[in-house]
């Protein structure tokens, strides 16, 4: 290599040498060094290196002679167009597509400048001193890019260095270079120069001649499957290897600059890929392929973070489809799904401008099915096409579900499945008409219930042979139900680092607000009126959860003219720091109600707010500008209209042309020089929405995982001179904001079910469906099930059905969720809690499409039905709506007082985006969900096996035991020390082998479950084996003898003995209530000893192997047993010790009541309300016998069950422990039964009341005392404390410990 090298200045490092560095990488991948001064061309004008372009025509058109070679040669020199942009994308067409040239003999031929397809077969340079003339004024000068990279004699990249050792030279005077000087002086030599690198050897960015200076980014990947790198110092390497290879940027060449169709040339619109939508395209491209030919319908999900240019990924791949795969899947057609209208003409913006880069022929906006069924009917081939969710599931005027059975259509779905996920999963009723009122009887004629269909479902129905990519930034389980595994991903976390998003500060600025006590007391005293009333529990609930959702304390007048004011004087304030830079702000509030009042009082008290102008005074506007700008004023709302809207807010928001008010707005708000800066909203313009220049968020709603991350990325967008996006929180959403982050700003966390997760929930609808079929076996299901059946019949067979189980006074046995005990419930309950555990299971296993129409019609019926029936109830009691209205009059008059306060000092910002706010993110528990979902699926199976097979389930609960017990002990003693990746791998590898550990578990046990066939014995005989087995192999004597015959080992004797023990049991059960006999009970006792020792087993007498083989035969027939639902008190660990029935009673005299028995509450979860969505108390409270114990009780007394050993010695497993209500007072030191939704443990089955000593930190405040910790401690010292926040809403001390009873 010969560079024209300069001499270092007094022995330092200087620019030449960076540039001869960077030459020397460019040569290591196969670049030939040229030194400029070295090539041969007539004058200094010239850019082209002709030899080189001379040489590759020759060689590659051997038709071509030397005249028509050189013909094209001047061709290329002399290309001119309209404009400069337009000269620079004619000449990057020639590139990529060939030049059209006629020959001497009339042929016509596309000449290929560059051989893509052979890389090899081009000649590649890398250039400097390449000294380039132009004119000014009638005086020559010269500028002297840096390096130039040249491919077949034509200058493709132009590249500008600057001293790494020089802290003053950085690569915004390199852009500068590039975008000014020498598009202003030598533009010639750009025209040829589609690509564009600045680099100070720290900072290395690529971007194109004609990208603004925040818009060129690093690139930090080589490979498909490499780590990214965010050290800068990598930034060269990456860059060279990533971009700069021969091959690999012959391929970003051609396939990933985008320019917009020619006729916009005067946009002058050129884009190259960043890195993360190059590997994101080449990714999902293979993976369609696969799909394809497999033809699985999954293409994959790309996780990217909002912001990151999803839309430009989906060009990018569509041109990878139509261009590069037509050999393996032929030319495609495809359909771009979006879930809004605004997203629609978003995309529409893009895509119907890139007809050529596409290359699929026609891009359009489809209306509707029918039209899209027509379209994809009319061509084999191509085309791209774009359609709103709600259009193309709308089957109203459409009815046929199919759409077209090509398989080479390929479906980009763009967050569209998100509108589908829970309207998909229930019956849809529909009014019989606008203007009759809203609350209907279930027995109102003419409504309709309509089936509906999972999202998955409908698209393959309409496209059974397509496949379906899923693109989004907030992926949910669902999304990889629909669209297949997760391909590649790129979180926000990411994205701030790379520059593609600016960082998001976070400013908590909380409304405090203060209750009349008094006033709150009457809440609850006009609830348990209207419980007296008449009102079912559920609309109470509802009620209650409506009216502690803030929605009310958010909409009070006096909390929203403070909001206003802090608002107001926020955005004055920051804007005025930087007035000549456009900060347009957005204030999110919780309805549309309230955003209305809150618009009002801005109206009321800053007037000048809503003058109507352009743009806001001071800000020059040319003449064109002024002709693009409608009058505005500074804050306007935005939102869609209600049919029940005040007039007011009804006549604001636009009334019937509401949809073109909104367009108009959109308009505004995206030109940078309107008059418009703020604006209100609810529910629009939160997801999807792109205005760079916005830059405060005002949240005043409550927000949370994938809705909180796209709300608040609406300021992430890059704007010049914009250094953050603001989140201003009046609300209070940071641990939300936390737990988002958590998922979705860059952890390892995955949101996929497996097919595992899918499979088990399906088994357990199956079984639920299975059940609920059986209750309606009298019932006639088949309209349910037909989807032609008319909508209003089924509505009526619907509400039929629900007054049946109403009505019904039928008692049925109901297991306990954890299925340990069984108790007698009404027939209502019972099918409430049949469609609970359904509807869990299905909400799993529905988004697949798996099920089947049969299976789906019938779920959404049975959830149908279970809604009707929580509704039904007197009709002069309050229901829901009625209770609402009168309490938000009662709760508005108990707010005496509040005010705005800050969280934080003045500039004290959380960056969200910072190593600080990620370390608080490790504190946030993510749940570990498939392998809390399986354990407690493995407690619920083997707990249903012990009902049988003691024995057998006894073992595998010992395994599930050991599995968690080493669980925890590897979390234990994860090292604190290790950080970052390697911890979250390591928990991560921890989870993964408990898991598999448990399936290995629950697939034993299923095996064992169906080994009775092959010990030629049935399912209950098995039970007994199993029993004599264990009992032999634990009391270590001898019987009969173990033989293996095909595989298995079968004991014959014990095979006998348990078919004699069998047939007794037969006999004794078949009278009539027999476990309530208690002669009979006796007898069999006795007949199964006398088996067992005219058997000879155990050889000797032993009481003990006696005592557990009853055990069994009681436990085989006690299903129909009346026992209540028993879910103790934890103290982590099982009591299955039962109790004597001369201690507890189910029902207690007046004479007994408070006097010798107290209330035993057998099921504490129901004592502390559950808070699911199907609440099943506990019906009839138990009583216990304490008069041997205690002598003077009184009515805030109560017993529970105490469970596991970590309050020894002073509790032990099963001890009945008496409690005192507690009403107030000090705590500290006592025993107290405490009820915590934040204590969570698998024996709990996470409803969590414990017992434990209670001991709280205290400091001293203005206004008194004010606890700061609250500690549970366990007495027994193997168990670890409990530390709960003093503010958790959870957290309750239900009682104060007075005596414990062993049990």
């Amino acid at each position: 290599m010969s560079k024209n090298k300069l001499i270092n200045y007094n022995g330092r490092f200087c620019e030449t040498d960076f540039e001869n560095a960077f030459i020397s990488f460019l040569e290591a991948e196969k670049w030939i060094y040229l030194s400029g001064d070295k090539i041969v061309r007539p004058n200094q004008k010239e850019v082209l290196i002709a030899d080189d372009l001379i040489e590759f025509l020759t060689k590659n058109n051997p038709d071509l002679d030397t005249d028509e070679v050189q013909q094209i040669v001047d061709n290329v020199r002399l290309v001119g167009a309209e404009t400069d942009f337009a000269t620079l994308h004619k000449v990057y067409g020639w590139m990529v597509d060939g030049i059209n040239f006629t020959l001497k003999n009339g042929t016509v031929k596309d000449v290929a400048l560059i051989n893509f397809d052979t890389p090899k077969d081009n000649i590649f340079r890398v250039v400097n001193q390449f000294t380039v003339e132009y004119v000014n004024n009638g005086r020559t000068k010269n500028r002297r890019p840096d390096i130039i990279l040249y491919v077949n004699g034509m200058p493709l990249c132009i590249m500008e260095l600057k001293n790494p050792a020089d802290d003053k030279a950085t690569i915004a005077d390199a852009w500068e270079q590039i975008n000014i000087r020498y598009w202003r002086d030598i533009p010639h030599l750009l025209h040829y120069c589609p690509l564009a690198c600045i680099s100070d050897g720290v900072k290395t960015r690529l971007g194109t001649v004609r990208t603004p200076y925040e818009h060129f980014y690093a690139w930090r990947r080589v490979n498909d499957d490499d780590k990214i790198s965010t050290s800068p110092f990598d930034e060269m390497r990456t860059m060279v290897k990533g971009v700069y290879s021969p091959v690999r940027f012959l391929e970003i060449f051609r396939d990933y600059i985008y320019f917009q169709d020619k006729e916009f040339d005067d946009k002058e619109k050129e884009i190259v890929c960043r890195y993360p939508q190059f590997f994101a395209t080449r990714l999902l491209r293979d993976s369609i392929i696969k799909s394809v030919k497999e033809r699985s319908g999954k293409g994959g999900t790309y996780f990217g973070a909002t912001g990151c240019g999803k839309t430009y990924t989906m060009a990018f791949l569509a041109r990878q489809l139509s261009m590069r795969c037509a050999s393996k899947i032929g030319s495609p057609t495809i359909l771009m799904i979006v879930d809004r209208e605004d997203l629609q003409k978003q995309g529409s913006k893009l895509f119907t401008k890139s007809t050529e880069f596409l290359g699929l022929g026609e891009v359009c906006v489809v209306p509707n099915r029918k039209t899209l069924r027509e379209e994809l009917a009319a061509r084999e081939s191509g085309g791209f096409y774009i359609c709103t969710i709600q259009k193309f599931c709308d089957r109203e005027d459409d009815p046929v579900g199919l759409i077209n059975e090509r398989p080479n259509i390929i479906c980009f779905s763009d967050e569209a499945h998100r509108t589908q996920l829970e309207s998909a999963k229930r019956i849809k009723f529909s009014k019989p008409n606008e203007d009759e009122k809203e609350h209907l009887a279930p027995t109102e004629e003419n409504m309709k219930a309509l089936l509906s269909k999972p999202y998955a479902k409908v698209l393959r129905e309409a496209l059974p042979h397509a496949t379906f990519v899923g693109f989004t930034g907030t992926p949910i389980a669902e999304t990889y139900q629909t669209f297949g595994a997760e391909i590649d991903r790129y979180t926000m976390d990411q994205a701030v680092a790379d520059g593609i998003t600016v960082p998001i500060k976070y400013h908590p600025r909380i409304t405090k607000v203060l209750f009349d006590k008094e006033k709150i007391k009457m809440v609850e005293d006009y609830y348990k009126q209207c419980a007296e009333d008449g009102s079912t529990k559920e609309d109470i609930e509802a009620s209650k959860k409506a009216m502690s959702s803030l929605q009310v304390i958010l909409g009070e007048p006096q909390r929203l003219e403070r909001l206003a004011v802090d608002i107001h004087d926020h955005y004055v304030n920051a804007c005025s720091g930087d007035p000549d830079r456009v900060q347009k702000a957005m204030i999110v509030c919780s309805k549309r109600e309230i955003a209305y009042k809150l618009l009002t009082i801005f109206q009321e008290k800053y007037p000048e707010w809503f003058v109507l102008r352009k743009s806001p005074e001071g800000v020059v506007c040319t003449d064109e500008e002024l002709k693009e700008l409608t009058e505005m004023p500074t804050m306007a709302m935005v939102a869609s209209v209600g049919k029940n809207d005040q007039k007011d807010m009804y006549n604001y928001l636009g009334g019937v042309t509401n949809d073109k008010r909104s367009e108009k707005l959109d308009a505004a708000f995206k030109q940078e020089k309107s008059n418009f800066r703020i604006v209100i909203v609810v529910d629009m313009w939160i997801t999807g929405f792109d205005v760079e220049c916005l830059t405060y968020l005002y949240n005043d709603k409550p927000l949370q995982k994938h809705t909180l991350i796209q709300t608040i990325s609406r300021v992430n967008r890059k704007y010049p001179r914009k250094e953050f996006g603001l989140v201003v929180d009046y609300i209070g959403i940071r641990d939300n904001m936390r737990e988002a982050m958590k998922m979705y700003g860059g952890g390892g966390n995955t949101f996929a079910p497996t097919d595992d997760d899918v499979e088990q929930a399906t088994t357990v609808f199956i079984e639920q469906l299975f059940i609920l079929k059986d209750l309606f076996k009298n019932e006639d299901l088949t309209p349910f099930l037909n989807p032609e059946t008319d909508a209003s019949l089924r509505y009526t067979l619907l509400a039929k059905a629900a007054e049946s189980v109403f009505k019904s006074n039928e008692l049925l046995n109901l297991a306990s969720d954890d299925g340990k005990k069984v108790k007698r419930v009404s027939f209502k309950t019972y099918f409430l809690n049949m469609v609970k555990r359904m509807r869990i299971a299905y909400d799993i296993c529905q988004p697949s499409g798996n099920l089947n129409d049969e299976e789906s019609a019938l779920a959404q019926c049975f959830m149908a039905i279970a809604g009707f029936v929580r509704k039904m109830s007197g009709t002069d009691a309050p229901d829901t709506e009625t209770m609402n209205r009168k309490v938000a009059k009662m709760v508005e008059e108990a707010l005496k007082y509040n005010k705005v306060e800050s969280f934080l000092d003045i500039g004290e910002e959380e960056d969200i985006f910072s190593p600080e706010y990620f370390e608080k993110l490790s504190d946030v528990k993510m749940p570990a969900s498939k392998l809390e979902l399986l354990v407690k699926m493995l407690r619920k199976q083997i707990t249903e096996y012990s009902r049988t097979n003691q024995a057998a389930a006894k073992r595998f609960m010992e395994m599930l035991e050991e599995t968690i017990r080493q669980y925890h002990e590897r979390r234990k003693h994860l090292s604190a020390e290790e950080a970052g990746e390697t911890q979250e791998a390591t928990s991560e590898e921890i989870i993964k082998t408990a898991t598999e550990q448990a399936l290995q578990i629950l697939q034993h046990m299923q095996k064992d479950r169906d080994s009775f066939r092959k010990l030629n014995l049935t399912f209950e005989e098995k039970a007994f084996y199993d029993i004599l087995i264990m009992l032999r192999d634990k009391f270590n004597f001898e019987y009969g003898e173990d033989k293996e015959l095909d595989g298995v080992v079968i004991n014959e004797k014990c095979q006998i003995l348990a078919r004699k023990i069998k047939e007794i049991i037969d006999l004794k059960s078949s009278v009539a209530d027999w476990l309530n006999n208690q002669n009979v009970r006796e007898q069999l006792k006795y007949d199964i000893k006398v088996c067992l020792v005219k058997n000879g087993s155990p050889p000797q007498y032993s009481p003990e192997v006696f005592r557990q083989v009853i055990e069994q035969v009681e436990n085989f027939k006690e299903n129909d047993i009346e026992l209540p639902e028993c879910q103790h008190a934890s103290n982590k660990a099982d009591n299955s010790e039962s109790v004597t029935a001369s201690r507890i009673i189910d029902m207690a005299s007046a004479g007994q009541q408070f006097v010798t028995h107290l209330p035993y509450y057998s099921s504490i979860k129901a004592a502390c309300h559950d808070l699911s969505e199907i609440d099943v108390p506990c019906e009839d409270v138990q009583w216990i016998d304490v008069s041997d114990e205690m002598s003077r009780l009184d009515e805030s007394m109560f017993v529970v069950s105490a469970m596991g050993d970590s309050m020894q010695p002073k509790i032990n497993d099963g001890d009945y422990c008496v409690f005192s209500h507690y009403t107030g007072g000090s705590r500290e030191g006592e025993i107290v039964l405490v009820e915590s939704y934040n204590i969570k443990d698998y024996d709990s089955d996470n409803i969590a009341c414990t017992i434990k000593k209670y001991h709280s930190e205290k400091r001293a405040t203005e206004d008194g005392w004010e606890r700061t910790r609250i500690e549970l401690i366990p007495l027994n010292k193997e168990y670890e404390s409990f530390s709960l926040n003093p503010e958790d809403e959870g957290f309750k001390v239900l009682g104060v410990l007075k005596k414990v009873i062993r049990k």
